[in-house]
């Protein structure tokens, strides 16, 4: 499903930029690029770099953005994880972390809405990296759980003009990531069935409930764009 779902958006995007280049007549246009950071919460802290480009076809109103996102994150319950994954053991006292790199392309479309004159809708694929880390300190005990996901969001974004070429960005918007296959030590369960070394009789459905890989995931983030 994935792989057609990027296969369709590479053929609009080809089939615009085919459009645009039999267009006769001289093009009138100046190709925009700006750059920027933000902060602020999606699975849990949040810091986003991205570089956007607009005005890249004549007449064509969509601009493009590719964000690069580092957040820490919940990674689930320790002594599930320790069991599902590793073993029935209980001694030790259990300390854990959480991180998902993720990487983002939106296309934005400029709107009218309430009182904001530079405000835009985006939507977009995303795909996210998700570490879990488990120490069972005086336990012997220190793993990683791993999954590499897809997923689909959208939102809406605006602009505060600054100075010529700051601006001021806030952002809400969601993303859903679909299942994939959590992997830790030499134990992985997926969500076709096809588990590598389960442990007693637990699936994907009890290492998904222990591990808090992404799934419908809210952000709200504020920054600055400079436009280059």
């Amino acid at each position: 499903m994935y792989r057609r779902f990027l296969a369709v958006l590479g053929l609009v995007l080809a089939l615009a930029v085919g459009v645009s280049a039999q267009q006769e007549g001289k093009v009138d246009r100046h190709t925009a690029f700006s750059a920027g950071v933000s902060l602020g919460y999606h699975y849990g802290f949040t810091g986003q770099v991205h570089c956007m480009v607009s005005s890249f076809a004549d007449n064509f109103p969509l601009s493009a953005r590719f964000t690069i996102g580092y957040s820490t994150a919940g990674p689930g319950n320790a002594l599930e994880a320790r069991q599902i994954f590793i073993n029935d053991a209980t001694n030790g006292f259990p300390e854990k972390s959480g991180r998902v790199w993720e990487f983002r392309f939106d296309a934005l479309y400029p709107v009218k809405m309430l009182n904001l004159h530079r405000a835009y809708v985006f939507a977009g694929p995303r795909y996210a990296k998700f570490t879990g880390n488990f120490k069972f300190v005086g336990g012997n005990e220190d793993f990683d759980i791993r999954s590499d996901q897809w997923g689909l969001g959208g939102g809406v974004q605006s602009y505060f003009r600054m100075t010529p070429r700051v601006d001021l960005v806030l952002t809400v918007g969601a993303d859903y990531f679909f299942e994939s296959t959590l992997t830790g030590h030499d134990t992985s369960y997926s969500p076709d069935g096809e588990d590598i070394n389960p442990r007693n009789d637990y699936t994907f459905d009890d290492a998904d409930k222990a591990v808090d890989q992404p799934e419908l995931e809210f952000q709200v983030m504020f920054g600055f764009s400079y436009s280059l």
